[in-house]
């Protein structure tokens, strides 16, 4: 089977990053979460006190931030300007700061840059918003994976509850409206389903399902003849 690009995107609380890993893992290939760039990028410019808002220091930050994304034991591990961040950059408040930098054009350009760095040799899996749109358009596969609003949020909250993050049901619900306003209005890349990519729908559906049907989407691609 040849080295594909498999390009995973959708909102919040879809499932992308359990389905990428899995499909990842069945097919011996490598997992890239885009969204842990973004995250530490957020989370360096919290410790740096600057702005969310600040496009020309947050292009900067991006600019001087190095960014590793390593298979350990069975899984990713994070490390930002050497520093193992993993567990870090997953609490509520950096995951809302870096919804917030990821509408800066500037700062998306230079992290995309080095995901297609990442990921232009195949052999991949990558997750995120805007893989199969705008960072890798002629990926071989294209997922764009949904749910309901309802099990989003929930899927959202259990996370929260997993780490032990003191959050509501509530405040889960108003955490992803508005992640899917800022990605449906950012004017930079925002969360389109590419033209030719397969939507799948988890609402209903076990993650071990979700996986082994890309999988079988996979190798149908990888055995079709290229055009």
């Amino acid at each position: 089977m040849p080295n594909l690009i498999i390009a995973i995107d959708g909102p919040v609380g879809s499932g992308k990053s359990t389905l990428a890993r899995r499909v990842a893992a069945l097919l011996g290939y490598a997992y890239i979460d885009t969204g842990a760039m973004y995250r530490s990028v957020a989370l360096k410019a919290l410790r740096r006190h600057v702005p969310l808002d600040g496009t020309e220091q947050l292009v900067s930050l991006a600019r001087e931030t190095r960014i590793d994304l390593r298979a350990e034991d069975g899984a990713q591990r994070v490390f930002l300007d050497a520093e193992d961040v993993t567990e870090e950059i997953r609490t509520p408040e950096v995951a809302q700061a870096a919804s917030k930098i990821a509408v800066v054009p500037g700062l998306r350009k230079v992290l995309v840059a080095e995901q297609r760095r990442a990921g232009e040799q195949g052999g991949v899996v990558m997750e995120g918003r805007d893989i199969g749109s705008v960072v890798f358009p002629d990926a071989q596969v294209k997922i764009f994976l949904t749910a309901s609003f309802q099990i989003r949020a929930e899927r959202r909250w259990r996370e929260h509850q997993q780490k032990g993050d003191a959050v509501d049901i509530g405040c889960t619900l108003e955490e992803v409206r508005e992640r899917d306003r800022r990605d449906r209005e950012r004017s930079a890349s925002p969360l389109i389903r590419a033209e030719d990519a397969v939507l799948v729908d988890s609402t209903a559906m076990e993650p071990e399902e979700v996986a082994r049907l890309v999988v079988l989407l996979a190798r149908e691609r990888a055995r079709a003849p290229s055009p």
